[in-house]
């Protein structure tokens, strides 16, 4: 064999041949692994976490009282479908008009205090008298506090006031005051005590009329009402509905309104009543309402379910979306929620209400799906019924708006609530799958972008990123945009000191390097990308520094538990990934070796950081030292530091770390290529620890010592070092234990040996009584049969690597040691 090669020689900048292809199955330069950055789980169920960067001030809260009033009466009374005619009447004297409007006032004064009419007086008909007046302040309210439900409630409501016949009394003069009090008004004011005593009976107060103009036709206004109503579904509503709702508002006992409540939907739904086109819907809303003021979660969770499902907009959306939140706001009602439909409400609301109209309904009822999903059987739920699709669509319409709108701060809440749900869905598998076929990748780094200015949104992005980015599918179409990369460095240089942000972010960056060559590229291509790492790097070290000063200050040398690092710690280890991964590609693994800040902080942390206090960040600062030194580069860094790198993982090599000590003894196998290295190795007397690492029985750990042992063996002069140290025997048991297993160790197995045995004058004298031994091996590994055969699960690539790389190095061994051997059996050798 001509000239021997170095343990690791760097490959020219050619096309790679085979066995170039073969030795990246385990290759010299490795990639790291590192734990995803911890969550805590919140102690509290809020609608921004303890964390978030808002203030209390600047966002909507999550505790909040809800009261009947927070509804919206009015708003839960259909439209009429019929425009009334104004009557051509004789205009009224203006003198009369203020007596006939104070007569009102006083009427709705009592009115609203339960006590209007007396039990003596019967209902008028209501063709009997015709009313025109252009007073402003009664008839609007009347139209708009009264609904086609109350003539119903009349029917079922006694009256027997007394107090009524002074307020009818009370501005007798003249005839025409008597007939305001005749014809349909007065029907209505008939119809309003009904409904004022039960809105007494629940403590609710009539309002005062609102002042707007009015000149209607009142005649047949209650026959209006119910055009659309046929005979079946006004019985319906007697036989079925109406008793419900007595029960509700005669009951006080809270589990028997909410048997009341399930009966009401289940019939709700039975007379497809639920939603907008339901007539009396007026009467029902306004009886939920009121039982709102009971503190009950079970019976807050059936009226709000009941509630959406009428299909409520505005005000009472609102509250119905907070009564959902209040609910789910206490994880001791998820048992409660799993039994019900409320799921089903809120994700209906999200699908169907208009998002700038209803941003704030949409915020809680966000909110009360993220509590859902902190549950795990809700949670499964939610996916089962497009909750994911439904978020993205939601979040696509959010990017749709621009900075300059209105809306894009208060949409921002929203989207806090958005992507914190998102994060937990990625959790489940199914979810994962649906977020990378859907192209979500490219819609979070868009909110990503337009949000970058709010840390919430942009932790919780982060956050799903780092979730998902540990598998492949994911990592691969987060690596295909090409984006990220820069919007990550745009949130590392706004963010640096956020170590709950940044930490993420490096994590990412390490899954999208270790993974793919194209990515590793793309980011060292970056503006600035080293520079923002390095940046990092010197703001977390000397936040480490300031850490170590303060345990040794109070006379304690280590941290109390050194299996987790801390915060500035666990940033380090990260950060020190990347690079570790970066230096895989050729060109940015030389580069890198070239940038002497980048090498120098490697060596810092080496030198200040024990292995015992922090084991991750100290091998990961050695593993990427190793990457990087195995470019020799002109103006190599690591080649300049060599031997203050020598000094550091000799202290390596001394601790207890098992694989602290294989991965300073890989950094040898690098350095060793230098001559003042392999000097060092022999002056620290270190080739004595690596040949008896040999002894070790681990794969990986003869494997890196065979490497240093194979460059010191290229100076004649230190090759009998191998056989004072009992170094052939531990070469020749790794060959038996491992090598037909990992054709790779035992082709460094036999270069070393050949290298040791360059100028043998005899076999026996070379390899003493390991040459039997060795003779069977060679043999036996060069059966290409017996060979090959165990390697069989591996496929092409395990042979094509014993043709091209181990067959010719072991035939020339075997054939110089049977050219040198005096006395070896025949018979042996003929058994293999």
């Amino acid at each position: 064999m001509e000239k021997p090669e170095p343990f690791y020689r760097l490959s020219v900048s050619k096309q790679k041949t085979s066995s170039e292809i073969i030795n990246e199955a385990k290759s010299v330069l490795r990639t790291l692994r590192t734990q995803r950055p911890f969550t805590p789980a919140e102690d509290q169920r809020k609608l921004f976490g303890s964390g978030s960067s808002r203030a209390p001030q600047n966002r909507p809260p999550s505790v909040f009282s809800l009261h009947a009033s927070s509804f919206d009466l009015a708003e839960s009374r259909p439209a009429s479908g019929v425009r009334l005619s104004p009557l051509d009447y004789p205009a009224v004297d203006a003198a009369e008009v203020r007596k006939v409007s104070d007569a009102r006032a006083q009427l709705f004064r009592r009115t609203s205090q339960g006590d209007a009419f007396p039990a003596k007086m019967a209902p008028l008909d209501h063709h009997e008298e015709k009313l025109d007046c252009e007073e402003p302040a009664m008839m609007s309210s009347l139209h708009g506090t009264n609904d086609n439900c109350l003539a119903e409630q009349r029917a079922y409501t006694p009256f027997n006031d007394k107090s009524e016949q002074l307020i009818c009394n009370e501005h007798s003069g003249k005839p025409e005051r008597e007939d305001v009090l005749k014809g349909t008004a007065g029907k209505h004011l008939f119809q309003l005590k009904g409904e004022s005593n039960q809105m007494k009976k629940h403590g609710i107060v009539a309002s005062q009329p609102s002042s707007i103009g009015w000149k209607r036709r009142l005649t047949g206004l209650e026959d209006d009402m119910r055009t659309d109503e046929s005979e079946e579904e006004k019985s319906f509503w007697h036989m079925k509905v109406l008793p419900i709702l007595h029960e509700l508002e005669s009951e006080d006992n809270v589990e028997s309104l909410c048997w009341a409540c399930t009966k009401l939907y289940q019939v709700l739904n039975e007379g497809n009543m639920l939603g907008k086109r339901f007539k009396r819907r007026s009467m029902l809303l306004k009886t939920l309402y009121k039982l709102v003021e009971i503190d009950s979660d079970p019976l807050c969770l059936k009226l709000a379910k009941i509630i959406l499902s009428m299909k409520v907009d505005g005000k009472n959306l609102l509250g119905a979306c907070k009564l959902a939140f209040k609910v789910c706001r206490n994880g001791i009602n998820d048992y409660l929620i799993q039994n019900d439909t409320l799921l089903d409400c809120l994700l209906e609301v999200l699908r169907t209400e208009d998002l700038q109209k209803n941003n704030e309904a949409l915020l809680y009822c966000l909110g009360a799906i993220k509590f859902m999903s902190g549950n795990a059987v809700l949670l499964n739920e939610m996916v089962n019924k497009g909750a994911v699709e439904m978020l993205l669509q939601l979040m696509k319409q959010i990017n749709s708006i621009k900075e300059n709108d209105l809306h894009f701060s208060s949409l921002g809440h929203l989207l806090v609530q958005l992507t914190a749900t998102l994060r937990n869905l990625a959790d489940l598998p199914q979810t994962r799958c649906q977020l990378v076929c859907s192209g979500a990748v490219s819609e979070l780094c868009v909110a990503l972008e337009q949000r970058m200015n709010d840390k919430d949104v942009c932790t919780y992005i982060v956050r799903i990123f780092s979730k998902l980015s540990s598998y492949n599918d994911f990592c691969a179409a987060l690596a295909d945009c090409s984006r990220c990369y820069i919007l990550f460095l745009a949130l590392l240089n706004k963010h640096q000191k956020q170590q709950d942000l940044v930490i993420r972010i490096i994590f990412i960056l390490g899954n999208l390097t270790a993974k793919n060559n194209q990515a590793r590229e793309q980011f060292f291509k970056e503006e600035g990308s080293v520079n923002t790492l390095m940046s990092l790097f010197q703001t977390y070290h000397e936040l480490d520094l300031k850490e170590e000063k303060w345990y040794h200050e109070r006379g304690r040398e280590e941290k109390k538990n050194p299996q987790h690092p801390s915060k500035a710690e666990d940033v380090l280890i990260k950060l020190i990934r990347v690079l570790a991964n970066l230096s895989i590609h050729p060109s940015v693994g030389a580069a890198l070796a070239a940038a002497h800040h980048v090498v120098e902080l490697l060596v810092t942390v080496l030198e200040y950081k024990s292995i015992e206090v922090c084991e991750e960040l100290v091998i990961n600062a050695a593993t990427t030292i190793n990457n990087l030194s195995f470019y020799k580069v002109k103006s190599s860094a690591v080649q300049d530091k060599k031997l203050r790198i020598a000094e550091m993982l000799l202290k390596l090599l001394m601790s207890n770390n098992m694989d602290g000590v294989v991965e300073a003894v890989r950094v040898f196998g690098n350095l060793s290529q230098y001559h003042e290295i392999c000097d060092f190795i022999i002056q620290k007397k270190i080739h004595k620890f690596v040949i008896a690492l040999l002894d070790a029985k681990n794969q990986d750990v003869c494997f890196s010592a065979c490497g240093v042992l194979l460059n010191l063996t290229v100076d004649k002069d230190r090759r009998a070092l191998l056989m004072e140290e009992g170094g052939i025997g531990k070469l020749v048991d790794c060959l038996r234990d491992f090598g037909p297993a990992d054709l790779q160790l035992a082709c460094l197995i036999c270069k070393t040996l050949w290298n040791y045995s360059e100028n043998i004058t005899s076999a026996a004298s070379c390899f003493g009584e390991d040459t039997d031994t060795l003779l069977m091996l060679l043999t036996s590994l060069l059966d290409e049969e017996l060979a090959l055969g165990y390697g069989l699960d591996r496929g092409d690539h395990h042979k094509l690597y014993w043709e091209m790389e181990f067959k010719p190095v072991a035939e020339k061994l075997l054939e110089r040691i049977q050219t040198h051997r005096s006395s070896v059996s025949a018979a042996i050798i003929t058994a293999f």
